[in-house]
């Protein structure tokens, strides 16, 4: 058991059980209500590309908004302060505006059904192989922390065997996808985004007020941890000592640029929801209209950490029970009331699903028709990869629950997934910038680039900063640099083979490359998408001038 469980048990009453039993009622008839569109293949991987803006755009937010979200945030927080901030206002708003303005026109033109299919088309089989293995292996580890994360909370919470909290929320997952497919991932991630919100947004407010106000909360921490715990940029000159471990040219290159973009815009988990939506300007607008509230989540998750380090100074510390991952679970188990209590660990829940759901429906997508179809059985019906998806996510689920316990030696989960990140789509993510923006990239280039930028990452972290080569103070600050090192490393080498070895020919970079259009990137507005509220470029450099905004209160 948890060693947790009996500190953090919640009181809970039918009334509780009953709000969470209502809710899996729902999400299970979504899945049963959404089994009647899929016909096909398509269907089933990309909801038959028909879906509308508004739909995509909440789904691409809440796919994001998972259990390691909500927990491994606010572990951040109570563990490294507002510093928090630089991983939503710098660390995701530009990427999602780059995915939005610059590459889905590439992606959706392209009518590729997966980021991996993308790299066959722009580079070769060697390249479009390895990406697939690559990625599907990150989802499952992925959706198992998803997995592991909801397990520790239920336990701890409601007392279940954690073998039972993860087989139980795994069989639902498994049913509603397997029945529904992509569409009833995305409608589900559309309830679970109103669910999470309402279990966040009371939390947040009653745990501000028991502190005394922000006021209260600054004074307290101020106290504790050092005046540049509770700001933005404070202490991140080269060179200077902070919470986070890293200065601000590691947090603009390593979060800012490398991992943010290498997150946002080759994450299929994310780009799967735009490539759903029914027409180009509503796949642009997917990631646009996800980055609003993703402004103004990190009050909702930020706050709840920086209080439970308040309100317990020894969190994380040996000299505490608590680790800085318990921060929600401790102020829920101190603050709800019943009824507000069974939102709170419903909107648990539903942020749990739409993490884990996320990474099963990519993960299934990737691995039939990247891996399956074009590798293992060419030319079957459509029928025939339609049931084999079916299959694999069942697969998916069942190694997800295998992969689960990895996450356990993690006292900070976000921590653990911003080394997956650095491991998986940073390297990707270098193969496609290169390729997307220069045409003499060679075909050869682009898997040695995947390669060796993946091997660099991880030779980074496992050596450099896990054998203490040279001292780097944090394991987030040796994300960033693992980061860096991939990002630069893949980089160096796709010039070098590029050098060596012949690029594609230029008829066929239609619609690969910057500068080329294909077919598919002049499709003309749909009638009202040529409204001036609802213009790509207006929504996404409205939401970078929001997010610099929100930077004010917090540098100085």
């Amino acid at each position: 058991m948890h060693p947790l469980a009996a500190e953090l048990r919640l009181d809970t009453n039918a009334l509780d059980y009953v709000i969470m039993a209502l809710y899996f009622v729902v999400v299970l008839g979504i899945g049963f209500l959404a089994r009647r569109s899929v016909k096909t293949s398509l269907d089933f991987f990309l909801s038959g590309r028909s879906m509308p803006a508004w739909i995509t755009g909440l789904a691409f937010i809440s796919a994001n908004l998972g259990a390691t979200e909500i927990l491994g945030m606010a572990a951040n927080s109570a563990q490294y302060g507002v510093y928090t901030t630089h991983w939503y206002w710098i660390g995701a708003i530009p990427a999602m505006v780059f995915l939005g303005l610059v590459m889905m026109p590439f992606y959706y033109g392209s009518k590729v059904r997966s980021v991996p299919e993308f790299l066959l088309h722009r580079y070769d089989r060697g390249a479009h192989l390895l990406s697939s293995v690559l990625f599907s292996f990150a989802a499952v580890l992925i959706a198992g922390v998803n997995l592991y994360a909801m397990a520790i909370v239920v336990e701890a919470l409601l007392g279940w065997p954690e073998w039972v909290a993860i087989v139980v929320s795994a069989a639902v997952v498994l049913v509603y996808i397997t029945l529904g497919g992509l569409s009833s991932a995305v409608y589900n991630e559309v309830l679970q985004f109103f669910v999470i919100i309402a279990a966040l947004l009371p939390l947040t407010i009653l745990a501000l007020k028991h502190v005394g106000g922000w006021d209260g909360l600054s004074d307290t921490l101020t106290e504790s941890r050092g005046g540049d715990f509770m700001t933005a940029w404070g202490g991140t000159g080269i060179g200077s000592d902070n919470p986070l471990g890293a200065n601000w040219l590691t947090i603009v290159l390593g979060l800012g640029f490398v991992l943010s973009f290498g997150y946002w815009t080759t994450n299929f988990a994310e780009v799967q929801r735009a490539l759903s939506a029914r027409n180009l300007s509503a796949a642009r607008r997917t990631p646009l209209i996800g980055a609003y509230p993703k402004v103004f989540i990190v009050f909702l998750v930020m706050i709840p950490g920086l209080v439970a380090a308040a309100l317990v100074p020894e969190i994380g510390t040996s000299g505490s029970d608590l680790t800085y991952n318990d921060s929600i679970p401790f102020l829920m188990e101190q603050l709800l009331p019943n009824g507000m209590l069974g939102v709170a660990v419903t909107g648990l829940l539903a942020a749990f699903m739409a993490g884990m759901a996320a990474n099963v429906s990519s993960f299934n997508t990737v691995f039939t028709t990247d891996i399956w179809e074009p590798y293992v059985k060419r030319g079957r019906t459509d029928a025939y990869y339609l049931r084999f998806g079916r299959i694999i996510t069942v697969v998916g689920v069942a190694a997800s629950v295998g992969t689960a316990f990895i996450a356990s030696s993690f006292s900070n989960i976000m921590s653990y997934l911003q080394t997956l990140f650095s491991f998986f789509n940073v390297p990707m993510f270098v193969v496609f910038i290169i390729g997307m923006f220069w045409k003499r990239t060679s075909v050869r280039s682009g898997f040695w680039g995947l390669l060796v930028g993946t091997v660099a990452a991880m030779l980074n972290y496992f050596w450099i900063y896990k054998q203490d080569v040279i001292s780097i103070p944090s394991d987030q600050g040796a994300n960033f640099v693992s980061a860096i090192v991939g990002f630069v490393a893949g980089a160096v080498v796709m010039v070098i083979v590029t050098a060596f070895t012949k690029p594609k020919p230029a008829e066929q970079l239609a619609g690969l490359v910057y500068g080329t259009r294909s077919p598919g990137m002049s499709e003309p507005p749909a009638e009202g998408d040529d409204a001036w509220y609802r213009s790509p470029a207006l929504l996404g450099w409205g939401v970078i001038v929001l997010a610099a905004l929100c930077y004010l209160p917090f540098s100085f």
